[in-house]
């Protein structure tokens, strides 16, 4: 007979009372092999220890309580995948989700909830998980509806459900990733049109009425922030909606550093959000994106490592894809292409050139940081060659309408780069440094004219001139309106914005000043931010377009390069200014704000 092991009984203080239930229904070896283990022991490790010894001890129901008791989660969720009863299997996991939830970890419990086969219980398990999350803090837009709809209604297998198969997540710019890390766009359109035709709509947050009003200037302590957030997931849950989402912020106007008060702030306009179709936080009023932790704490890790001054991604094609590009066009553009042959030609190109490598620096590759930072380039180059339909982008001439009379009468293989960068117009700070404004924050697009070599090497030529010069300076000047339209460019800027921040803080040694260790905010800190696969290859951009009968093709390399070292270094941008100490006076901490409370409006 064998003694069944409950979950109420093992605790780390009762090992004894363990072993000895154990004894009764296995061999001397057994026991003995139960008393070696330390107290806090997992269960794990007991009851892989039993079953080679006796075989199976437990029911799937018993093993999965005794390790959500010791706070094995993962092994818990793979215990229930292994009941081949789809309501059993469901049963399992809603145990699992249950024990998450009481935790707070609500994205391992969205994650076990998923995987519940039975779609009813599914359901039921959907909705506790919003009304736990909403008593939180807030609730973010969700979209588990959709994706168990999609699920649902699909053929095929799906790795969440069935244990292999395909994956399906959410991200907030309409860009996937294959298993292959290959990345992919979504259209606006595509977008916007099948969240619609599954019923998801625009929704508001649940917010109180404070933190929902419009202000001209909102308040951030980074110290109170860390501070609350450490104090979150002491008690084993997440940071709330408010906190991931910086009040509110749409953009930052001003740093100031309070040495005497031990405190650091950043100040912008701010509002209550609602979520766009793709997810997205945005201002009610404003529909500007809203900031948000995970970026702050990516990038404030970023510039704290090694002294670090900027971080980039680039999107760099292959030698041997270059070679093959330049010889297919060399051995079919010696005559003009027969009407109704073009677009097989131009697929051809893309097809020679193969895929394009994506490699980042001084980032973290799963962050949402870099993905924002990729998508936003590839868009940029999408729009270049006139190979993107959103329709904004439709107001920045391609490449192809720039070109003058004696660049479309060459025929040629143009190798371009181009990259977005940083842009602002001043970096003010007061006298002793503790106070600064950011004026005029854009972002830059620059350019370069290349050439590939007989072998197919891309060569710099460290100059940018025609069309290649007059695209760049275009959507510079018109970045702004593109932001409005396109929200991952406004999302670009935020980031850049961020960024300044934290280097800033890293130069003027700010956080030591106060005495701040950036805590759960620091690279050995307890705050994890949310992973995104990291896309790794990309399909080339390159077009082709015939002007009077010759073959122009266009291929683009480039990048994103966040260079904020150089901004500080920039004398005729980080320079003295003389109207902040008003604003850093209105911006200081509240005498009676309680204690806890980590952002306030300045009046």
């Amino acid at each position: 007979m064998r003694k069944t092991v409950r979950a109420e009984a093992l605790a780390p203080q009762q090992s004894e009372t363990v072993e000895a239930e154990v004894a009764e229904v296995t061999p001397p070896s057994l026991a003995s092999m139960s008393k070696n283990l330390e107290p806090e022991a997992s269960f794990a490790r007991l009851v892989t220890n039993a079953t080679e010894a006796a075989g199976p001890l437990t029911s799937l129901e018993d093993q999965i309580l005794a390790h959500i008791e010791f706070g094995e989660f993962t092994r818990a969720v793979e215990i229930a995948k292994t009941s081949t009863d789809a309501e059993e299997r469901s049963q399992l996991l809603g145990l699992v989700a249950d024990a998450q939830l009481r935790i707070g970890d609500f994205g391992a419990a969205l994650g076990s909830i998923r995987s519940m086969p039975d779609y009813q219980e599914r359901q039921i398990a959907r909705d506790k998980h919003l009304d736990e999350q909403a008593l939180a803090g807030g609730n973010g837009a969700d979209f588990t509806q959709l994706i168990d709809l999609i699920m649902q209604e699909t053929e095929g297998l799906w790795e969440e459900v069935d244990g292999s198969g395909g994956t399906i997540s959410q991200f907030d710019q309409g860009v996937r990733v294959e298993p292959s890390g290959v990345l992919r766009t979504q259209t606006a359109t595509e977008q916007s049109g099948r969240l619609k035709d599954l019923g998801i709509q625009v929704r508001k947050a649940l917010l109180n009425n404070e933190i929902a009003e419009v202000s001209g200037l909102r308040v951030i302590s980074l110290p109170r922030l860390e501070e609350a957030v450490a104090r979150r997931l002491e008690q084993g849950k997440q940071p709330t909606i408010s906190m991931k989402l910086l009040g509110g912020l749409t953009s930052i106007k001003h740093v100031f550093v309070y040495p005497e008060d031990q405190e650091i702030v950043i100040a912008g306009p701010a509002e209550g959000w609602k979520y766009n179709d793709n997810g997205l936080p945005v201002g009610v009023e404003s529909g500007k994106p809203v900031m948000q932790l995970d970026d702050l704490v990516t990038v404030l890790r970023a510039f704290s490592a090694t002294n670090q001054k900027f971080f980039s991604c680039s999107i760099n094609p292959r030698e041997e894809g270059l070679k093959n590009l330049k010889s297919f066009v060399e051995r079919t553009s010696s005559r003009p292409l027969r009407t109704g042959v073009v677009r097989n030609w131009v697929g051809q190109l893309q097809e020679q050139l193969g895929r394009q490598d994506i490699v980042y620096s001084g980032i973290n590759p799963e962050s949402r940081v870099a993905r924002t930072i990729v998508e936003a380039d590839y868009r940029m180059k999408l729009i270049g060659i006139g190979k993107y339909d959103f329709a904004g982008s439709s107001k920045i001439p391609s490449i192809f309408d720039l070109m003058t009379a004696e660049e479309q009468k060459a025929s040629k293989l143009d190798a371009l780069r181009w990259w977005l960068t940083m842009k602002y117009d001043a970096v003010l700070h007061t006298a002793d440094r503790n106070g600064f404004e950011f004026v005029g924050s854009s972002v830059l697009c620059q350019s370069e004219n290349q050439f590939l070599n007989a072998q197919g090497k891309q060569v710099q030529t460290g100059q940018s001139e025609g069309s290649n010069l007059v695209f760049a300076q275009t959507f510079t000047t018109k970045y702004e309106e593109l932001a409005k339209q396109d929200i991952v460019f406004a999302d670009l800027k935020n980031v850049f914005d961020l960024s300044l921040v934290a280097a800033i803080l890293q130069h003027e040694g700010a956080a030591r000043n106060v005495g701040w260790d950036l805590g759960v905010f620091s690279n050995e800190g307890s705050y994890i931010t949310t992973r995104h696969d990291a896309p790794r290859e990309v399909d080339s951009v390159v077009n082709h377009r015939v002007f009077r009968g010759r073959d122009i093709v266009v291929q683009v390399a480039g990048g994103v390069r966040a260079d904020l070292g150089s901004v500080i270094a920039d004398a005729s941008i980080y320079r003295e200014g003389v109207r902040l100490d008003g604003t850093a006076d209105k911006a200081r901490t509240k005498d009676s704000l309680p204690a806890n409370r980590w952002w306030w409006d300045a009046r």
